[in-house]
């Protein structure tokens, strides 16, 4: 009988630690996740979607009227965030192979000064003597390892960086499958109470859906999707329903 209950945790630390899954770990961490474009793109769509909705609720119209500009939000709004995250992405990787480029114009020129640079990276990580002296040549002996320690030591870049045609991709899909919950509940049911049921539900499931990918609190990250994404409704449907009499 274990009665030790540090124990478990012990072995689970020891079973991450093995030589196989250290390197699966540092394999992956290379690798873009695609994870914060999808939740970003499903907030972002349920939030404006239900604004919306709550906006027409507040000042009086019809479902016909808000389900109508509804998804042509959904869908407009949906693209332009894609269309946004896909250039960004895009820039990141230009300016990655611009640097990357004067980097070995750098070092086709003026080698020793690259060299010199290196040194001055591992030095003010603590290193010095013939330990120093090894890592230098380590790295510039290859090349491509001299150009990516440049990269990721001096600029600060990451080696490895989405794709940008998959970060706009996921960032529509999921932007339109989350944001076309309040327009489908509210055409279904003909009720804002039962929309607004189905996009707080909507919420709750996109930060557990968060907590259980990277870890944490699924009732935290649930309860402040929640709170986010209900405050910009409530703003929302107040300014509708203070302002209705202006239309």
């Amino acid at each position: 009988m274990n009665t030790n209950p540090e124990r478990p945790e012990v072995e689970r630390l020891r079973a991450e630690h093995t030589q196989d899954a250290i390197e699966a770990r540092i394999r992956s961490a290379t690798r873009h996740s695609y994870l914060g474009d999808g939740v970003l793109g499903a907030i972002d769509g349920t939030i404006t979607t239900f604004a919306i909705v709550a906006a027409a609720s507040g000042a009086g119209f019809s479902t016909g009227i808000a389900i109508v500009f509804g998804f042509a939000n959904v869908c407009a709004d949906g693209l332009s965030m894609a269309a946004s995250n896909y250039l960004n992405v895009k820039s990141e990787r230009q300016i990655v192979e611009r640097t990357r480029a004067v980097e070995e114009h750098h070092i086709d020129t003026v080698p020793e000064g690259e060299r010199a640079e290196v040194r001055e990276i591992f030095r003010a990580k603590g290193f010095d003597g013939d330990t120093l002296d090894r890592i230098v040549d380590v790295i510039t002996e290859d090349r491509k390892r001299w150009l990516d320690t440049m990269l990721t030591e001096e600029h600060g870049l990451q080696l490895e960086t989405p794709q940008p045609l998959r970060a706009g991709v996921t960032t529509f899909v999921a932007f339109l499958s989350a944001g076309l919950v309040p327009l489908v509940v509210l055409w279904a049911c003909q009720s804002f109470v039962w929309s607004t049921v189905a996009t707080a539900a909507t919420f709750v499931s996109i930060g557990v859906l968060k907590a259980r990918v990277l870890g944490g609190s699924m009732l935290r990250e649930g309860l402040e999707a929640l709170l986010v994404g209900g405050s910009a409704a409530v703003v929302a449907y107040a300014i509708a329903a203070l302002t209705k009499g202006m239309a």
